[in-house]
């Protein structure tokens, strides 16, 4: 069985994992030892630690002069 990480959620964990096998089906090099499936290479590379998530972007804020688009 395999542990996810401390702080990260079970759909957070299938959902990168499943962005890591597209990676992985994409030609991505695996950061673990060969001869798993893609689906467990990638919650193995999550499970270790090998792939982390990004941190989230904040939103650009429109500039303050800016017109609103419904108004001419």
């Amino acid at each position: 069985m395999i542990q996810r990480p401390e702080g990260v959620g079970a759909f957070e964990f299938v959902v990168l994992a499943r962005l890591r096998a597209l990676q992985l089906l994409r030609g991505c090099l695996p950061k673990v030892e060969l001869g798993h499936s893609i689906a467990m290479t990638a919650l193995l590379e999550l499970a270790n630690g090998s792939i982390v998530r990004a941190p989230a972007v904040a939103a650009i804020p429109e500039p303050a002069d800016s017109k609103p688009a419904d108004s001419l």
